[in-house]
């Protein structure tokens, strides 16, 4: 602290008005740097240290409703006329003309007419949602389920429309949202990732999908084998190259504590450069994964009535049912973002009953299941299942039996963590192609997420080149309507 009485008193050296307001500048400078640096220390709540790892438990900035995230992502576009949201005009008018101007398409030389849903729709639960007979087993837990019938995004085509369902942008490399939930609230686990993705796309921007950006490294998606990988090919080392064959842990402990001293002399060199943060506390999470890891993916170790009630008993639903127990497995394990990826099946452009029929069946009893036994562990109401593609299809018809993209208005769901159980938010038009009532963009659907997770969505902001960034740009509204 900045001693005044012995500046003005010091018979070393007369001080000058200008040298004092010099002195008295660089006191106002520190005592401002120790205030930012008093609100970062806030949300680091391990052991009181402002120093922490980046992946340690952060304090929301509110209560939060959903300790977690379970992403099951359709990639590809499931229809939402012919799953969650039915249309009587389409029963009524098919095979007449389109009623509307038609908007961008993805491919317009070969659009037909209105065609009606294949499926019959049926009311159930107490909430009397409809679901299409694709969905049986997911039907029965209508009333845990809120469908959002209203959803909008820019993206006409597969590469755009997924950046933009999982980074906000369709057109630049930017954070996920798995990144930024772990960016601004760590991790439970310190032994395992904060932000898995299992079997993900390798497609249609790949890693870009569950990539930090210019979030620190720390916060990056970790894959598990990819969408073209075989379960048993991914069982045998779910994390490539985790294990050491060649060295005992103490070894591996003596070298990496070597390795760390280096980089934390460069580091200070560097004044702590984020990037060379990242780096340090990867290796130390790699070294901590060799002992939780392993137990973490043995899902073979579950009961036969936990893998039945998965699917695991049939090869149709195997490898979707695998995800998901696993998905359940890493959540209450700690993990604070999961991504399960049924990839890349439901692009309909022709053979719509044939492909969805053999796609829902692949994910309709695993998804069921793995909200069955969240229940049943209590682990529903603090973890938020969401159900999604990157667009939906739409109302007329594509070469004849197919449904082309649409992203102007098309149907996901939640489940858990804080949404209204058994509700339905928003409406397309008569026909199912434009969002009508309650639009929700997909920002506005990042902001609520976010929102469930307790951080404030404007506040969750990264400086980067010369900007505040953040996963909802300049836009996004939550939607309260669907916050229990």
């Amino acid at each position: 602290m900045l001693d005044l009485q012995k500046l003005f008193h010091a018979k070393e050296k007369p001080t000058t008005r200008r040298g004092l307001l010099r002195a008295a500048g660089c006191g106002f400078g520190y005592l401002a740097m120790a205030g930012m640096m008093a609100e970062e220390a806030k949300s680091a709540v391990i052991a009181g240290n402002a120093n922490a790892s980046p992946l340690a438990p952060h304090l929301p900035h509110f209560a939060p409703k959903a300790k977690r995230v379970i992403f099951l992502f359709m990639h590809g576009g499931p229809s939402s006329v012919d799953t969650f949201d039915p249309k009587e005009r389409l029963d009524r008018d098919n095979g007449k003309p389109c009623p509307i101007k038609l908007p961008l398409s993805f491919a317009k030389g070969e659009l037909g007419p209105l065609m009606k849903s294949p499926w019959e729709f049926k009311q159930h639960g107490q909430s009397g949602i409809p679901v299409s007979s694709l969905f049986p087993n997911v039907a029965q837990h209508v009333d845990d389920l809120c469908v959002i019938r209203s959803m909008v995004g820019e993206g006409v085509d597969h590469g755009a429309a997924l950046l933009q369902t999982f980074t906000g942008t369709s057109t630049f490399i930017r954070p996920s949202m798995g990144s930024w939930a772990l960016y601004g609230l760590g991790t439970e686990n310190q032994d395992l990732p904060g932000f898995i993705t299992i079997k993900p796309t390798l497609s249609h921007g790949g890693a870009k999908n569950w990539s930090s950006a210019f979030l620190p490294g720390a916060f990056q998606g970790t894959a598990i084998g990819n969408a073209g990988m075989k379960i048993d090919d991914i069982k045998g080392e779910p994390i490539e190259y985790l294990l050491n064959k060649h060295y005992s842990p103490e070894q591996q402990r003596f070298e990496l504590d070597m390795l760390q001293s280096i980089n934390r002399r460069h580091s200070e060199v560097r004044h702590h450069d984020p990037q060379l943060e990242a780096r340090i506390q990867a290796y130390e999470l790699a070294f901590k994964m060799q002992s939780q890891a392993p137990e973490a993916f043995q899902v073979d170790s579950e009961s036969e009535a936990t893998k039945n009630l998965y699917g695991l008993d049939d090869p149709k639903t195997q490898d979707f049912g695998w995800q998901c127990l696993l998905a359940r497995r890493l959540a209450e394990r700690g993990v604070r973002y999961i991504q399960c990826t049924h990839s890349y099946k439901w692009d309909q452009h022709g053979e719509l009953f044939v492909k969805h029929n053999e796609n829902a069946k692949e994910v309709d009893k695993p998804i069921a299941g793995l909200l069955a036994d969240l229940k049943a562990r209590g682990l529903l109401k603090d973890t938020l299942v969401i159900w999604a593609g990157e667009f939906g299809r739409t109302p007329i018809s594509q070469g004849g039996d197919g449904r082309d993209h649409n992203p102007y208005g098309y149907s996901i769901w939640m489940a858990g963590g804080g949404v209204k159980p058994g509700f339905v938010y928003g409406a397309t038009d008569e026909i199912g192609y434009h969002a009508v009532e309650d639009r929700m963009h997909i920002h506005d659907f990042h902001a609520t997420v976010l929102a469930l997770m307790g951080l404030e969505h404007t506040k969750l902001t990264y400086r980067y080149s010369g900007r505040d960034f953040r996963l909802t740009d300049v836009a996004g509204v939550v939607a309260s309507k669907i916050i229990a």
